[in-house]
């Protein structure tokens, strides 16, 4: 149980720690892992991205960008595999075969420069979306908490329960997961993060 969500993302989170170790980047980049994302505490004082976004902001760190790994490990082919809230499904696919990319509104450059250095190294299904933060999906993980401290973050996501039957239930095992297209998100991601620690 809960190998899809969240273990995904932590998995990808420690391989691209390995990854990037030694890498000479221009910006400095934290590897951190978060407690109290689900609910009683989601979106509450005590989501721990949101403790940890407030102790940055009053320690005077500056945070140019946040990604969210939330659930990357899940895809099909099948047509009307992916869902979406109500007007979403006119213009996004309805496979579930690519990865997205979600920020809201204040985050539209983020998504749009992250997705590019994706797309530009990675042939692998894309999709970006910045929208109002009160969309269904649009805020839930914990790129939310730094919205709260003004600072542009995104979620990359197989978008869980648009897509994923077994989201929060116990057949969310370690079959479900893709492990190849996983592995081919995580080193599309690893550019995404060079070239947003590269930037001046």
């Amino acid at each position: 149980m809960g190998a899809n969500d969240n273990a995904s993302g932590v998995a990808a989170t420690l391989e691209l720690a390995r990854l990037l170790e030694g890498s000479r980047l221009r910006k400095t980049i934290r590897f951190v892992l978060f407690v109290n994302e689900e609910p009683p505490n989601f979106q509450t004082n005590r989501m721990g991205s949101l403790v940890y976004a407030r102790e940055l902001r009053s320690g005077g760190v500056p945070v140019t960008a946040m990604i969210s790994l939330e659930t990357i490990g899940f895809y099909s082919e099948a047509e009307g595999s992916q869902w979406y809230p109500a007007g979403l499904g006119y213009f996004y696919p309805s496979r579930g075969d690519f990865i997205g990319f979600v920020g809201n509104s204040d985050s539209r450059d983020l998504v749009r420069r992250s997705i590019r250095a994706f797309r530009a190294s990675t042939n692998f299904p894309s999709e970006g979306l910045a929208g109002p933060a009160d969309w269904p999906g649009v805020g839930w993980s914990d790129h939310w908490s730094f919205w709260q401290e003004n600072v542009p973050a995104i979620m990359i996501t197989d978008t869980a329960p648009f897509r994923y039957p077994y989201y929060h239930t116990p057949l969310d095992t370690s079959d479900k997961v893709d492990f190849a297209r996983m592995a081919r998100v995580v080193e599309g991601i690893q550019r995404v993060v060079e070239s947003l620690a590269n930037e001046r």
